[in-house]
């Protein structure tokens, strides 16, 4: 499903699974969040920045999703109604799909809590076939790139450090070991230059 289909249907409802940083940084209207989880997909620091958290010589990394039947993925829905459809369609076109490469796909959201009933939702996921996809690293590589590099919105520690903030706060009985492996990594780089001044 593409954003225009969505917003050609007027669809008065709306939700947007965020799991990077729109689980902290939304910036867009919406009615309600929701923590929850989709399956079938594993976040990982595989997709490269360079707008946002790097620029050209020195690219980010960000999260995407990658196909896994055996994973899920957590992190916040947000639901729009009414105008705010269309408008953070808009915002999130030039966000998401301009600046960073992204398509849109539909999954199945599944609040947080036993007796909610589960969503269709809109994802943005960055493939393989994007030229900003970087691809698997090791977590030490990964932390090093994250701790050097900054862009536009900012520096590319704080979108790790804020995710993974989001992890222990909002959904501290799932252990993300590939998010919290790649802090670790990058706050010893941080440490270590912080030594070395």
């Amino acid at each position: 499903m593409k954003p225009q289909d969505i917003v050609a249907g007027k669809a008065s409802s709306l939700w947007i699974f965020g799991y990077g940083s729109l689980v902290w940084k939304p910036d867009f209207a919406y009615r309600r969040s929701q923590v929850g989880y989709i399956q079938g997909y594993k976040r990982r620091f595989w997709h490269g920045d360079n707008f946002h958290r790097g620029n050209d010589e020195l690219p980010g990394r960000v999260v995407t999703l990658i196909e896994d039947d055996d994973a899920s993925t957590w992190g916040v829905a947000f639901e729009v109604t009414g105008a705010e459809v269309e408008e953070s369609l808009k915002y999130l076109t030039v966000r998401e799909t301009v600046r960073g490469g992204y398509v849109t796909k539909t999954v199945e959201f599944f609040p947080e809590g036993e007796k909610q009933p589960s969503v269709q939702a809109l994802v943005y996921i960055a493939t393989q076939e994007n030229a900003l996809y970087l691809g698997p690293a090791s977590p030490e590589v990964i932390g090093v790139q994250i701790a050097v590099c900054r862009g536009k919105t900012g520096h590319n520690l704080e979108y790790l450090l804020r995710l993974a903030e989001f992890m222990r706060s909002s959904c501290p009985h799932v252990e993300d070991h590939h998010l919290f492996s790649i802090e670790a990594a990058a706050l010893n780089v941080v440490s270590y230059l912080l030594a070395c001044q």
